[in-house]
């Protein structure tokens, strides 16, 4: 009986492992892509979250982001990485955060639907421009739009 469950155990041990080492090359897959998405052309990434964001140069890709004009606490020229969308405001469940007293904690955001990046104000109480205009429902975002939320104004980029 013990010779039968020998090879049975030896399977089992090396399934486990050839599982386990799957699990590592994704892991280091998963990594190594999400790197190549946020470090720019400077090779130094800054930001907070999960949201890059570069010092001068252009990033490698070519999507959608929101490079600051002027923003407190932000360094003129940090390139924030949109993806598939990312809230700016104040909180700390904002993917952009501003040090901005004018903004809200979930202020506006920047979300792609059906291939066109769109900009809504998430009800904020001081509002979100577009263009120096007050924004009301949903507005797409074409390339070199300015976008301002209190005090921090970015330029939306998308090549």
């Amino acid at each position: 009986m013990l010779s039968t469950l020998q090879p049975v155990s030896v399977a089992l041990k090396l399934g486990f492992l050839g599982v386990l080492y799957l699990f590592l090359l994704w892991v280091a897959w998963s990594a190594t892509r999400d790197l190549r998405r946020r470090v720019g052309a400077t090779g130094v990434e800054q930001g907070t979250g999960m949201y890059s964001a570069s010092v001068g140069g252009r990033l490698a890709t070519r999507e959608p982001r929101l490079v600051v004009e002027r923003a407190p606490g932000h360094v003129q020229g940090m390139i924030y990485d949109i993806g598939p969308g990312a809230v700016l405001g104040r909180g700390d469940a904002a993917e952009i955060r501003l040090n901005d007293p004018y903004a809200s904690s979930r202020h506006a955001r920047v979300v792609v639907q059906g291939g066109v990046v769109v900009l809504e104000d998430l009800g904020s109480t001081n509002g979100t421009y577009l263009n120096e205009e007050l924004l009301q429902g949903l507005a797409p975002l074409h390339h070199g739009d300015r976008v301002r939320i209190g005090d921090s104004e970015f330029t939306y980029e998308d090549s």
